[in-house]
């Protein structure tokens, strides 16, 4: 049903809703609500802190309008019990035609300059006597262009009405385990009464989706356990003399994970297997023995990176440790005279190992007996990518790496059907990171510290969590740190690297950072799949409370890559306790599972989850707040389903029509 269709949203409403990827009355009912208003607890300016999101009620004295300077700016001078008070909204001028002389209530968050002077940054706001006629919890919406939160509300109500909603959990699970029909929850969680009905809504809507995306799992992996075409005539002494190539000796767990893969390797069924280990733990040594079993075994290997430089440096690792086999990188940056060249030699088997990027994947890259394919930072590739590599071979198996340690209970869940391997010890000769929590009187001292390491050939990274700052000029631009730092630091040579810009220049950047050329890199987290940088042994990061606990620990890891004792700096952007405690936990923690699991227990399952699969349909319920044992009972609900007792074909038939949805996220 079209958008159009619902009383009240015209063409150019219905553009607005485009603009938030709302393409249709079903799409516009999984526009999750942000936040809700409690109409009962409206606060007072004067009573908040520095950063507070509050719901207030104050009298607009005049509004102000200015479309030229950098940041055009809607502007309101409030007042609240005898004290006057500012509320501006930066890039939305339609603010202005909305907002008249009178009582409102704004909600947003809160700047208070050392008690002195107070202000609301992009709140939003709803005329007073319209808020009395709301009842119960008032659900906030994210906007564009020219909607309101008046109008984004009844749009939805009049949504629910129109669609149906049928449950993928088949219907004798529903009536087993009293499941709250599907309308009743999303009628819960957009039009709640009371905080009661947002929790059960939101968890009834969060099982049926992770119900649905493990089913799709199974439907999608149903067919991984075929028979094994390929045989490796690789021995256990064979592995040892390779092992021996290397200047330090696997750990425990090196040599368990390459036991796991010969062990897949001699097996009757083909190999999918992932191997799982924290940063710095040595799964690329680890991969490059699969890779010696193939090619020693008479077979092609290939193994895709997600960034040119990481190819190129894999490739480097391939030819210092297996010199005696061809191997070539082919990337989108590799001239087309060489590509044709190596296209060539890779048919006709001259080449045994192939290192690349997604250019590798490529419907005329022919391969003369490809057996083994490696996929190396495997959340940067979808299925069907992995999937049109290893069909370029028969019957290839399949080593996936990931370096970012998740749960073991959520890797069963979402990885249960294939095999994993862990590498939870890392070599000895790496020295564990010495992370702090600077406070603002500190920075001019880390500052002058960095400028010391960059004199004794050391360097440094500088991470932001977005290209450009925030409206409320709470989150610092990659862009103003690095005028900053040149100015700090004038003696230090910077450069800047974001994901804006074009591979051959990320590329240029990451290579001459590495090269020395550069004693600092100021960058967005794309330097989270990245290079080792032997001499890189500070990690400072800014408005550190804005990442999940994963996150900061994979960028911490991106120091400490060679002998020299490494440093993380983390800058909070808040005073708030709850973000101190979090970053706290990051200090006192080097293991990078253990990590994984407060960072589950602190975020729960709809925020830790949604933020590490990509893809429409997890992404829709990230705004959904639940417990992670939501995902578990979807786990069961699933296991039940399929356990034999029930008619599945609708829904494998469902998860099979969204595989085109679900293949970007599956595995992810």
């Amino acid at each position: 049903m079209e958008l159009t269709e619902l009383k009240y949203v015209s063409e150019k409403r219905a553009n607005d809703f485009n603009k938030l990827n709302i393409y249709s009355v079903a799409d516009l009912v999984r526009h999750f609500p942000r936040d809700y208003l409690d109409l009962t607890h409206i606060s007072l300016l004067r009573d908040a802190y520095h950063n507070d999101v509050m719901l207030t009620l104050c009298e607009v004295l005049s509004v102000e309008v200015n479309r030229y300077s950098r940041r055009p700016y809607v502007k309101a001078m409030c007042m609240q019990g005898g004290y006057t008070f500012t509320a501006i909204w930066f890039n939305q001028p339609y603010v202005a035609s909305k907002l008249k002389r009178g009582e409102y209530l704004f909600y947003g968050r809160v700047q208070n300059k050392f008690g002195l002077s107070y202000s609301m940054v992009n709140p939003s706001f709803e005329p007073a006597e319209e808020a009395k006629k709301l009842k119960g919890l008032i659900p906030v919406y994210s906007l564009s262009g020219s909607l309101t939160q008046g109008v984004v509300r009844f749009a939805v109500r009049q949504a629910i009405g129109k669609i149906v909603f049928n449950s993928c959990i088949p219907e004798q699970l529903c009536r087993k385990y009293s499941l709250m029909p599907l309308k009743e929850a999303y009628e819960k969680v957009h039009c709640p009464e009371n905080v009661k009905d947002v929790k059960v809504g939101s968890e009834r809507i969060a099982l049926e989706e992770y119900f649905l995306l493990i089913s799709a799992f199974k439907v999608i992996k149903g067919g991984r356990d075929e028979a094994r075409l390929n045989r490796y005539s690789v021995t256990q002494e064979d592995l040892n003399g390779f092992i021996s190539r290397f200047p330090f000796e696997f750990t425990d767990g090196q040599k368990n994970a390459v036991g796991e893969i010969l062990k897949n390797l001699t097996s009757p069924h083909k190999m999918n297997l992932l191997l799982q280990g924290d940063v710095g733990s040595g799964k690329t040594a680890v991969a490059l023995a699969g890779i010696y079993m193939a090619v020693k075994s008479g077979y092609q290997a290939a193994m895709i990176a997600p960034t040119e430089v990481l190819a190129r440096q894999n490739a480097a690792l391939i030819e210092k440790y297996l010199p005696d086999y061809e191997c070539c990188t082919l990337t989108g940056s590799t001239p087309a005279a060489g590509k044709k060249e190596i296209k060539k030699r890779i048919a006709s088997g001259e080449i045994s190992i192939v290192c690349g990027t997604h250019a590798v994947i490529q419907k005329d890259v022919v391969f003369a007996r490809l057996a083994l394919t490696v996929c190396d930072e495997q959340h940067r590739f979808g299925v069907a990518q992995r999937a049109s590599l290893s069909d370029k071979g028969d019957g290839c198996d399949t080593l996936i790496m990931s370096a970012t340690p998740i749960p073991r209970t959520l890797s069963l869940i979402f990885y249960g059907d294939l095999d994993i391997v862990t590498i939870k010890d890392k070599p000895a000769a790496r020295q564990e990171i010495i992370t702090s929590i600077i406070p603002e009187r500190k920075i001019s001292d880390m500052y002058a510290y960095v400028s010391r390491q960059a004199k004794l050939g050391n360097q440094a990274y500088f991470v932001c969590p977005k290209i450009e700052g925030d409206d409320e000029g709470t989150v610092m631009s990659i862009t103003e740190l690095y005028e900053e730092l040149k100015v700090k630091m004038p003696s230090v040579a910077i450069a800047l690297l974001h994901g804006k810009m074009k591979d051959k220049e990320k590329n240029a950047i990451m290579t001459s950072f590495k090269n020395k050329e550069y004693d600092c890199l100021v960058s967005t987290t794309v330097i989270e799949v990245g290079v080792d940088v032997p001499d890189a042994t500070v990690m400072v990061i800014y408005n550190a409370e804005r990442f999940g606990l994963s996150q900061l620990h994979q960028l911490r890891g991106r120091v400490g890559r060679g002998e020299k004792q490494s440093y993380c700096f983390l800058l909070a952007g808040t005073d708030k306790e709850e973000a101190r405690a979090r970053l706290a936990v990051i200090k006192a923690n080097t293991d990078g599972f253990a990590i994984a699991e407060e960072d589950l227990k602190i975020r729960g399952g709809g925020d830790f989850m949604g933020t590490r699969q990509s893809g429409k349909m997890l992404n829709d319920i990230k705004n959904l707040k639940f417990p992670v044992e939501v995902i578990f009972t979807a786990k069961a609900l699933s296991d039940e389903a399929f356990s034999g007792l029930f008619d599945t074909r609708r829904l494998s038939s469902i998860a099979a029509a969204r595989y085109e949805e679900l293949k970007d996220i599956a595995l992810n």
